[in-house]
Formats: C-alpha cells, sequence, structure tokens
C-alpha cells in the first residue's frame, strides 16, 4: 500500500520531538535477582526526553514531479531522517487502501458486513476488492494537541478528553502522543501500553510551551506527525485526532484558494496545505478534528455531508462567513475522510473524543490495485463506496486518493 518516505531536517518555525520507547536492558536484571518485579515493570514504563524532530529540517520541491522533498542536514547520519534522505513521497505499493465507516440514517454503525457488500469505484471505474478487515484489527491513532497560548483556558479539558479517546480505543490499538505550538513534539511513540500512553498524556503542558514563540504550527504538525510517528509503513486503519483551535500561523492560510497551494513568485521550497493533504491521502490517514472554537451557524452537519464531494476552498468562501482557520480545518477532514467536531456542541470533550473512539472501532478497510502504473497513474483520483443491501446508509471515506509522482 502507499507508503510516506520522508527525510526531514529544518523547517522554518516548527519542531517536532519523537519519543522512541525504549525497554530498559535485560542484562542487569539477569545479573540482580534482588530488584522487585515492580521494580522491573517501571523500568520498562519509564519515557525518555521527548525529542525534537524537526531541527535541521529543509524542504526541496522537485521541480521534474512538484512533490515536496525534505533534506537531512549534514552531521545527523544516526536520525531517522537522515536514513530516510531521499524523495519525500513515494509510491512503494500499487494498492489503493480505503477507510471507510457505514452508518444507519440514525447514526449507528453498521458492523456486520462483508467484503461482498462492498463496491468501489476509482474515477467512476469500479475496482475489484483484493483487501478487507473489520474495524476488530488493530488501528494506529496518533493524538495531536494544541499547547499553544491561544488554548491554554482549555488545556485541562483537553488532556482528560485525551485520556477518555485512550479508555475508548480497543486494547490492541496502537496510540501515540504529539502536541505542539510553534514546534511539535512527540510526547509518546506508537504503543499499546496504556501506562506508557498516559504518561505521555501527562506531559502536554501549554505552560510550558509558553516561551515557545513564533506562532501555532498547526498544519505542520499534522504533516510531521504522518511523515514521522506513521513513517515505516504500519498497516491497518490509520488516523490522527487534531485538538486545536484551528488558528495556524505556519502557511499563511486566507480564504483565497490559491494560498493553499504553491504560489508563483514566492519560494516555491515551503511546505503548503495542499503538500499536506498529499501526504495523508497517500498514506490513507484519516484526520479527527476537534475545534475549540464555536462552530459557524452555516457549518451544520447537513452542510458538510452535502460538500463532502467538493473542495470547501472556492472563490466564493468568504460569502459563507466561516473563518479561514475552521474552514481549513473542515477541508482537511474532508479529504482525508475523517469528521469535524466542535468543543462547545458536547457536554464535554470527552464525549466527542469516545465518540471518535467508536467510529474508529467500527470502521471497515478496503484495498485495490489500480490497473494503470504509477508514473501515468500519478496524481489525485476520485473515490466512491457503494454498499449493497443498505440503500439508506450513510457511507464515510475518503473522496479521492494521491498517487505521488516519482521522478524518473
Amino acid at each position: 500500500m502507499p507508503a510516506l518516505a520522508l527525510s526531514v531536517s529544518r523547517v522554518p518555525g516548527l519542531a517536532l520531538l519523537l519519543i522512541a520507547v525504549t525497554l530498559p536492558a535485560v542484562l542487569p536484571a539477569l545479573s540482580a535477582p534482588h530488584l522487585s518485579a515492580q521494580q522491573h515493570s517501571a523500568q520498562r514504563k519509564k519515557l525518555p526526553k521527548p525529542r525534537q524532530l524537526d531541527a535541521g529540517v529543509s524542504w526541496q520541491r522537485d521541480p521534474a514531479t512538484g512533490e515536496l522533498n525534505a533534506a537531512s542536514a549534514a552531521g545527523d547520519a544516526s536520525s531517522p531522517a537522515a536514513r530516510a534522505a531521499t524523495p519525500a513521497i513515494r509510491v512503494t505499493s500499487q494498492i489503493v487502501p480505503v477507510t471507510c465507516g457505514v452508518f444507519h440514517a440514525d447514526g449507528t454503525a453498521i458492523t456486520d458486513l462483508k467484503r461482498t457488500d462492498f463496491r468501489i469505484y476509482e474515477d467512476g471505474v469500479e475496482q475489484k476488492v483484493a483487501y478487507f478487515a473489520v474495524g476488530t484489527e488493530p488501528a494506529s491513532v496518533a493524538m495531536v494537541i494544541d499547547a499553544s497560548p491561544s488554548v491554554l483556558r482549555d488545556s485541562n479539558e483537553m488532556k482528560r478528553a485525551a485520556l477518555a479517546l485512550v479508555d475508548g480505543l480497543a486494547s490492541a490499538d496502537q496510540v501515540a502522543v504529539v502536541d505542539f505550538s510553534a514546534h511539535t513534539y512527540l510526547q509518546a511513540d506508537f504503543s499499546s501500553d496504556r501506562e506508557l500512553i498516559r504518561r505521555g498524556v501527562d506531559r502536554v503542558d501549554v505552560r510550558q510551551l509558553l516561551g515557545d514563540v513564533g506562532g501555532s504550527n498547526i498544519y505542520q504538525a499534522v504533516y510531521l506527525t504522518a511523515a514521522k510517528v506513521f513513517l515505516g509503513g504500519r498497516e491497518g486503519r490509520k488516523a490522527i485526532v487534531l485538538l486545536t483551535d484551528g488558528q495556524d500561523s505556519g502557511l499563511g492560510l486566507t480564504l483565497d484558494p490559491a494560498t493553499s497551494r504553491p504560489r508563483p513568485g514566492q519560494p516555491n521550497n515551503r511546505l503548503t496545505f495542499e503538500d499536506l493533504a498529499r501526504a495523508l491521502a497517500a498514506a490513507d490517514i484519516q484526520v479527527f478534528a476537534v475545534s475549540t472554537e464555536n462552530r459557524p451557524k452555516i457549518m451544520t452537519a447537513d452542510w458538510l455531508a452535502s460538500h463532502q464531494d467538493s473542495s470547501l476552498l472556492l472563490s466564493d468562501a468568504g460569502k459563507s462567513g466561516v473563518p479561514a482557520y475552521t474552514l481549513y480545518l473542515a477541508e482537511l477532514v474532508r479529504r482525508s475522510g475523517g469528521q469535524l467536531y466542535f468543543l462547545r456542541d458536547s457536554a464535554t470533550l470527552a464525549d466527542i473524543f469516545r465518540r471518535i473512539a467508536q467510529r474508529i472501532g467500527a470502521e471497515y478497510t478496503l484495498g485495490y490495485y489500480p490497473e494503470e502504473s504509477p508514473p501515468v497513474h500519478a496524481g489525485w483520483h476520485r473515490l466512491r463506496v457503494e454498499v449493497a443491501g443498505h440503500p439508506g446508509a450513510t457511507i464515510v471515506h475518503r473522496a479521492a486518493y494521491y498517487a505521488p509522482a516519482v521522478a524518473q
């Protein structure tokens, strides 16, 4: 299935800390029988210090393919970024994974479907379902939590909600914890050890990042989570749960759709919203975003559903009255096949996170092989999934997938 292969060096104004959870050496334990089992357990669950991943990251856009590449700083050959110092995004397999949820009219999930119940179409042409998995298989979920000063008032509730998500996921699901302000930190790498994950959540502290000046780099944090935390070809369902106010200061996004793409006359070697959307689509990573801002009046569930198959970033977007920072969150969710929630709509943030956990636990993953080769197949391709025998069902999945171009 498509995978990300990024090499990361210097990203202006952003930092990501990757935590590689390491087990203590076992040899001392063999030579020290007087240590208690409780002491050994505490050693195994010790988290190393957070590691900043964006230090020394620089971006370069391939003039032949238009794909964004990242290069590692010299002298850091031991870093994961240096070990992946080739094109930023590469197709390593032709299989196209499509994660989807199927729901009754009342919103409850339909969980008893089989491979033969599904029909999948690429650009209007039916494809053969070559892979099928149900939600009982483990998922990989990265929690990306805004720790910038603008969310200080909600920070404690955010942490409680994150723990509710951990508790709501299946025990075999792998969870990672990321927080960010101007820089981004992976507080705990993927693990099914709930104690380790809870310790990672405990380390999310807005007050510690009050001196992390330079704005709130939301979309760079999500991009690097996809590129670094999910790096290595994780199988099965993949999701990012993003908790933020949506007010990104890194990409210069406005209601003008042109600000989401590389712009003529401006430096090409910079991350854009379009690059982020491509990266998520290439790896089939869903985004479930929870906004701490108020829901715009027009942005009802029905309104969002009516725009599932068309971009929200239109030339007349300003007429909707939706702030740019909320519109881009909605577009990110739409493209990735996730869902947008608003904190003020629910009694507690924990309630929302429990619903997200239930949604992830009830999903299906389909896979098919496009007939064309990747060089011909590069670019965006529309997706449609149908379910036989359930004419009133709502099917939620990403609207398109992206096949990255590979220079010849």
